[in-house]
């Protein structure tokens, strides 16, 4: 059941990925096709026992990323992979990396007191920043845990909020929100942000402040302006750490306005302590629909070839 998935949608990918058909009866897996089709399609289902000899749900991530092991021969980085269980949520469930750069991005945070992480949606850019942060938090590594982004309608605009400020900047928030329900219970979470101890606002109430002994997010990073990035990222006070998330394609400023992470991409790429990590559409761990999204829009988008002349 754990290798099939839901309505066999696992062995479908698996089909899809090796050219191989599948068919499951009950406890048997039954592989025909080519012998470099049948070798191929078990060797990757071999890479997948740790999940589903255990009973734990197998992933299309899971599964793409094990056929790339195969392709480059990185196995024994891919049973790394599948070992290293970042956090547990508060119902028991493993969060770990699904994809190489996924975990190379948790790695860089863990060592880099700022990160740079760009990328499209559903890569799990700001949700695996938010575990990372709400464990040094419970581990005292951190006094402060900082959620910010700026408050920049995604095409629209919702006109006067009622309410006092956190209710106002809530809608804006709510993405953050989300990861520190999967690790706190719902009822502290209102408790740390009353003590301070968790602090989510909008960009704007961050100048003239010092973050010390702080994890501090920004979020939403490509809706930045140079001048609120720059203020943003020299508020970092001692025994801080940061990490700033993005996607360049989903910028919601105003037209001919440069974005604050595209201009410190340019100018901190370099520079030495700062990581930048970019996830593409092959990280994407949501509904299998949104890589396939993400893919047509980038085709989409792509500037048309010259034409050249006979």
């Amino acid at each position: 059941m754990a290798l099939a998935g839901q309505q066999e949608s696992n062995l479908k990918q698996i089909a899809r990925q090796t050219g191989a058909t599948l068919v499951l009866r009950g406890q048997e897996l039954l592989i025909s096709g080519t012998e470099k089709q049948v070798d191929l399609c078990v060797r990757l289902v071999r890479s997948l026992k740790p999940f589903w000899s255990q009973g734990k749900p197998v992933t299309n991530p899971d599964i793409a990323t094990a056929r790339q092991a195969l392709d480059t021969d990185r196995q024994d980085e891919l049973q790394d992979l599948q070992r290293d269980v970042i956090a547990r949520t508060r119902r028991g469930e493993d969060i770990r990396a699904k994809t190489f750069r996924q975990r190379q991005y948790i790695q860089a945070i863990r060592t880099h007191d700022l990160t740079f992480c760009i990328g499209p949606a559903g890569t799990g850019k700001t949700f695996l920043a938010a575990i990372v942060a709400v464990q040094a938090l419970l581990s005292n590594q951190y006094e402060r845990l900082i959620l910010t982004r700026p408050a920049v309608e995604a095409g629209e605009r919702l006109g006067f909020l009622p309410g006092d400020l956190q209710q106002k900047v809530n809608p804006y928030l709510r993405p953050l929100y989300d990861a520190l329900y999967e690790m706190l219970d719902a009822e502290k979470v209102p408790s740390l942000m009353e003590r301070g101890v968790i602090e989510v606002a909008p960009l704007a109430y961050m100048r003239g402040r010092t973050l010390s002994n702080a994890f501090v997010i920004l979020d939403e990073a490509q809706n930045t302006t140079p001048a609120q990035m720059k203020m943003v990222l020299t508020r970092l006070g001692s025994n801080s750490r940061m990490v700033v998330t993005g996607d360049l394609t989903q910028t919601d400023l105003p037209p001919n306005q440069a974005s604050g992470l595209a201009i410190a991409e340019r100018i901190l790429r370099r520079v030495e302590g700062i990581a930048f990590c970019q996830l593409t559409k092959a990280d994407v761990v949501r509904h299998p629909l949104v890589q396939r999204i993400v893919a047509a829009y980038e085709d989409y988008e792509k500037p048309p070839e010259p034409r050249r002349d006979r």
